[in-house]
């Protein structure tokens, strides 16, 4: 088990990998990355998370050309050479090397990286006890930009943001936008319950679409739970009866504070239960189906 590398179709020692200085991504953050793990040694929602890729590479600008299809073998390659019995998938497209400055042209050469780690499995309590999460007024990186949306490298945003989360007890910083709006987490999608029915923030105030918050809500909507895309505000957070953060690492996860306030009961949610459950069982399905 361990650590492999793959840079532009060639397996590097991890311990030797790099990128030149020069390189936009490096310079700039100017690059789009996806985050994956595997379920049997297999990624999930792989095309999924390469279609999303190639979006946030062409709002960013990157030429995204064939990108998928050159990255499948390669993630595919990288999970051989690391061998893990399941593993966490990183991968990253920069800009290339340019003239120094930020004005970019024509012709850019990509480059693709793809880093493999072994999974490390999230503890136990985070499902059955919960997490608090905490408020953050926070200008992202693509906010009033084109590329909002965009799942562009430069979190500099965002770790500011958890930081300041943790310092204040919080497990996940909730980004709010300049009107007061929740956005969505640092490194999450954010969902609320109120009498059975499930709310979260629309796309149109720029969060991202994230794979897991996608699945949930079609698995939502199979099981006859609504589900609804709407503004949301802090006291629509106070005042849930349940609220859960979803993401590519950690699928489902009960929210039971926030910003001190209690959630409900404090407790895991039944809503939430469920939907944990039935994002499992098409999780599965969509496994299944990848395979053939």
């Amino acid at each position: 088990m361990g650590a492999s590398v793959c840079i532009d179709g060639a397996l590097v020692a991890p311990e030797l990998a790099s990128v030149p200085v020069m390189d936009r991504g490096f310079l700039y953050g100017d690059s789009a990355f996806e985050v994956t793990r595997t379920y049997g040694g297999q990624p999930f929602a792989l095309g999924a998370h390469l279609d999303r890729l190639e979006r946030s590479c062409e709002r960013l600008g990157i030429p995204a050309t064939g990108l998928g299809a050159a990255l499948r073998p390669e993630i595919a390659v990288a999970l051989g050479a690391a061998a893990n019995e399941e593993s966490y998938v990183r991968v990253i497209v920069t800009r290339g090397i340019t003239d120094i400055g930020l004005g970019v042209g024509r012709g850019e050469t990509p480059r693709r990286v793809v880093v493999v780690l072994p999974l490390t499995e999230q503890p136990a309590a985070l499902y059955e006890d919960g997490v608090e999460l905490a408020t953050v007024m926070s200008a992202r990186a693509l906010d009033g930009t084109g590329a909002a949306g965009a799942k562009a490298s430069n979190y500099l945003p965002n770790i500011l943001a958890l930081a300041a989360a943790r310092a204040r007890g919080g497990y996940e910083a909730l980004s709010v936008g300049p009107g007061g709006e929740l956005l969505e987490g640092a490194t999450s999608n954010v969902f609320l319950v109120r009498g059975g029915r499930v709310a979260t923030p629309p796309l149109g105030v720029g969060i991202l679409e994230g794979i897991t918050r996608r699945v949930v809500m079609e698995a939502a909507r199979e099981g006859g739970v609504e589900v609804e895309e709407r503004l949301l505000f802090p006291p629509d957070l106070y005042g849930a009866d349940e609220a859960f953060i979803t993401s590519s690492l950690r699928e489902v996860v009960p929210v039971v504070r926030a910003d001190g306030a209690v959630i409900g009961d404090g407790r895991p949610g039944l809503v939430t239960r469920r939907l944990a459950a039935a994002f499992a069982r098409r999780r599965d399905a969509l496994l299944a189906a990848e395979r053939g």
